[in-house]
C-alpha cells in the first residue's frame, strides 16, 4: 500500500524533525534509502491499520533523526520540479526543530536582492492538535541573515509558484499523515502515535 504524500503533511513532518544530515537528494546512499523505505513503510502499515479501532492506549514508532532525513532527502528527490532541493532536520526535545533548507529557484523572477539559490536556516515548534499539526517559526535565516518570518513566507510562495507548486503559506496547518494521532520530537529521535 503506497501512503499519498500531501505537500502539507510532508512539510509537517519535515518541520517536526529537523538539520545535521543536510541530505542532498543527489547524494542518496544505499543505507540511506534503506531508513528513508522503513519509515515509509512503516506510514503505511499505520495507514493500513487506520480503519481498525485499537482499544488502549496510542502506540507509538520511535525512528532517528537520521532515518527522518533519509526519508525527507527521498521525498526531495522524488520530485525534481520542485524549487526545494535539500531538507535536513535537527530534532530536540519537546517538538523543538532546527532545520536547514535548500531553494534552487533557477529560472524564476525573483525580487531584487534575492538570489536563485538561497540557504534557508530555521528554528520552530511544532505543534499538533485535532489532527492537524503547524510549525510556529521563531527564527528564519536566509543564508546568514536573520528576516523576518513574513518574507519567510513571501520566499516559500516564490519557491512554490516557481516549482509549479500550489502556493501555500509555511503558517498553515497540515494534516497528519492517516492513522498518525500525535507527533512528538526527543532529541534525535521523532514518534510517531497512532
Amino acid at each position: 500500500m503506497k501512503v499519498r504524500r500531501s505537500k502539507s503533511a510532508t512539510m509537517v513532518l519535515a518541520g517536526l524533525l529537523c538539520l545535521p544530515l543536510s541530505a542532498a537528494a543527489a547524494d542518496l546512499t544505499k543505507a540511506m534509502k534503506q531508513a528513508a523505505a522503513r519509515l515509509q513503510q512503516e506510514l503505511a502499515r499505520i495507514a493500513a491499520l487506520s480503519g481498525t479501532p485499537s482499544p488502549g492506549p496510542l502506540r507509538k514508532s520511535v525512528f532517528s533523526e537520521r532515518e527522518l532525513n533519509a526519508w525527507l532527502a527521498d521525498l526531495v528527490e522524488a520530485d525534481p520540479k520542485n524549487a526545494l532541493r535539500e531538507l535536513a532536520l535537527k530534532l530536540f526535545d519537546d517538538n523543538r526543530i532546527e532545520g536547514k533548507a535548500l531553494v534552487d529557484m533557477s529560472g524564476a523572477t525573483l525580487p531584487l536582492g534575492f538570489k536563485p539559490k538561497m540557504n534557508i536556516y530555521f528554528a520552530a515548534q511544532v505543534i499538533v492538535c485535532e489532527g492537524k499539526a503547524r510549525v510556529e517559526f521563531s527564527k528564519i535565516f536566509l543564508d546568514s541573515q536573520p528576516i523576518p518570518v513574513a518574507v519567510g513566507d513571501m520566499v516559500s510562495a516564490i519557491a512554490a509558484k516557481g516549482g509549479n507548486s500550489k502556493a501555500g503559506s509555511i503558517l498553515d496547518a497540515g494534516a497528519l499523515p492517516r492513522g498518525l494521532k500525535d507527533l512528538q520530537s526527543r532529541a534525535g529521535q521523532v514518534i510517531l502515535y497512532y
